[in-house]
């Protein structure tokens, strides 16, 4: 082979590993990042580093109180509050809720949902619109929903260690501390429920409702129709929890329902 040959292989071998190289760059997804919101951080407001969060980013948010509301739509977010006294409130996204988890698995942690009101009195501390939400020491306060989910086949909500507290509300439709569709698994541990008004604390058509370790009562207060109800029948799994209706209570017939309206829930 001579010179002139052997360059223009070598040329070629190059060429070749330098593309396979990009192509192999370009394929690996991209590092996460953690955007940080605060009075002196990057990012003043939740709304905005979640605006500019990538999927698989973290938005860290400082303690305060924040008159604000965000849609996530990158998956694989986890947002959380940096220590106590994390609130958003008095604020909705589309007419729908404070966050709107239009992402699949999303994490949301430590913080608290305060008084969302929407005009079809369906307001929500969390709406979920995507797959696959675990919220992990949050609390949600006098909202018309604490947590709303509608149908996707094969999510999987799971909430631990958080407080659903004055949610609910009955106008055109009634709302509830949880409400969820038909999903494939409604998860809710080491959980309190009070004071709800007129809904129910929990209502589930999902394939499977675990509720463990949970306290669901009305107390002196609360107007709920039923602590469970798990509307359209599956599975539920029910273990070492408090339940408790109180005087106030505005549906004495019972205090758990399975399958009251109609059974579409393989169990």
């Amino acid at each position: 082979m001579s010179r002139r040959n052997a360059a223009d292989v070598c040329r070629v071998i190059f060429t070749g590993c330098i593309a396979a190289l990009a192509g192999l760059i370009a394929s690996l997804p991209a590092l996460a990042r953690t955007l940080e919101v605060g009075p002196k951080a990057p990012y003043h407001q939740p709304s905005a580093a979640i605006a500019a969060a990538s999927p698989g980013d973290t938005i860290e948010i400082a303690p305060g109180t924040y008159f604000d509301c965000a849609v996530l739509s990158a998956s694989r977010l986890t947002v959380i509050g940096k220590g106590a006294g994390v609130v958003l409130t008095d604020k909705t996204c589309e007419g729908k809720a404070i966050f709107v988890a239009r992402g699949n698995e999303i994490t949301i942690e430590n913080i608290t949902f305060a008084r969302a009101r929407v005009p079809d009195q369906n307001g929500a501390g969390i709406r979920v619109e995507g797959r696959d939400l675990t919220v992990v020491n949050c609390r949600f306060i006098d909202n018309e929903d604490g947590i709303l989910a509608g149908d996707a086949t094969g999510s999987r909500i799971v909430i631990r260690d958080s407080e659903f507290l004055d949610n609910g509300k009955c106008a055109s439709e009634c709302a509830h501390g949880i409400y969820v569709g038909h999903i494939a698994l409604l998860h809710i541990e080491n959980s309190r429920f009070s004071r709800t008004k007129e809904g129910h604390h929990v209502k589930s058509r999902a394939l499977r409702t675990e509720l463990v370790n949970d306290t669901i009562t009305d107390g002196p207060e609360g107007t709920s129709s039923y602590l469970v109800d798990i509307s359209n029948g599956g599975s539920l799994v029910m273990e070492n929890n408090v339940l408790e209706k109180g005087p106030m209570s505005s549906n004495w017939s019972a205090a758990i329902v399975i399958g009251a309206e109609g059974v579409t829930q393989p169990t």
